[in-house]
């Protein structure tokens, strides 16, 4: 009986407590300091309005009043960082080639037209076709805010894109990642000044450590815990030709990522909360009702008018 009541005791003080630091974690760890907060985030530069990752759309995006750009980068085979999303540019500008293997001066021009990724049978036309350096966009942008994709796990490019921010004096402005463990491990250790996002495995981590209790008892380095929204993939692919596995699949990652809870946690800590890809005005909505600091999209115009009438 004494034996039953002390595991019942302690484990009804963990419970209390894990509940108590997940409402007030300033009990036990420091807010993270913020060194800007961004709602309107323009993904690829508003790859749904101008073609994606040009000056053009980014000058578009900070026209409006975007908070922040967000990007890709890899490196041509004269080390020069470029914007793009793909390393392959078959998709983009109909050579199959790759980025590496080409010196900065051969890169092929956008087509003049692309498909919207994240926006089902969705076009976006746009004349500036060329891709840009990164230094291009933080020298047109100085103010900005820039999130950026090391798309390739390349020791010479997270240097590079290093000594640019550096360059630049924008590690106060600028986050970095990618989904891979190693790529955000060697940006924190390339950068430590520069902001780094969890990677997929950390997201995962972060999640079970929610559903067990242990969150608010473990400290983080990263700042910014970007995730997608599941459900918008039953909006880009056919329901009704998936299986019912797939589906479920999809509910349960939604029902596990999109917690009030859990998002509330971490913005009480200084961890920003980006959501990605949305493009309908519902999933804006979702997304800030759910406690979420700001949302990726390929509208920029699109996200403004919401917020426009969205409180703050």
């Amino acid at each position: 009986m004494s034996a039953t009541f002390y595991v019942l005791s302690t484990l009804g003080g963990y419970i209390l407590t894990s509940a108590l630091l997940l409402k007030c974690p300033g009990l036990l760890h420091r807010p993270k300091r913020q060194r800007f907060r961004c709602r309107h985030i323009s993904h690829r530069g508003g790859a749904g309005e101008n073609l994606e990752n040009t000056m053009a759309a980014f000058h578009h995006a900070v026209n409006l009043g975007t908070d922040m750009l967000e990007l890709d980068c890899h490196l041509t085979k004269d080390e020069q960082v470029v914007v793009s999303h793909d390393e392959n540019l078959k998709r983009s500008t109909g050579v199959d080639v790759n980025i590496s293997d080409l010196k900065y001066s051969e890169l092929p021009p956008y087509l003049c037209k692309l498909d919207v990724t994240f926006q089902k049978e969705c076009q976006c036309e746009g004349t500036d076709n060329r891709i840009p350096l990164l230094k291009e966009v933080f020298e047109a942008f100085p103010e900005t805010p820039v999130n950026i994709d090391i798309k390739m796990n390349n020791d010479v490019l997270i240097r590079k894109v290093s000594e640019l921010v550096s360059q630049y004096k924008r590690e106060h402005l600028t986050v970095w990642g990618n989904v891979n463990y190693e790529i955000v491990s060697k940006c924190f250790k390339e950068n430590s000044d520069i902001a780094t996002i969890f990677c997929a495995q950390r997201v995962l981590l972060l999640l079970g450590l929610f559903y067990t209790g242990l969150l608010p008892f473990v400290p983080f380095k990263e700042e910014f815990f970007e995730i997608p929204m599941p459900s918008i993939i039953l909006k880009l692919k056919e329901p009704e030709k998936m299986s019912r596995s797939q589906r479920f699949v999809i509910w349960l990652a939604d029902t596990l990522l999109m917690r009030k809870a859990l998002f509330d946690h971490l913005t009480a800590r200084g961890i920003q909360v980006y959501i990605w890809v949305l493009n309908e005005e519902q999933e804006y909505k979702r997304a800030f009702d759910l406690g979420a600091t700001g949302v990726m999209t390929d509208y920029p115009t699109k996200l403004k008018e919401f917020l426009n009438n969205y409180p703050a």
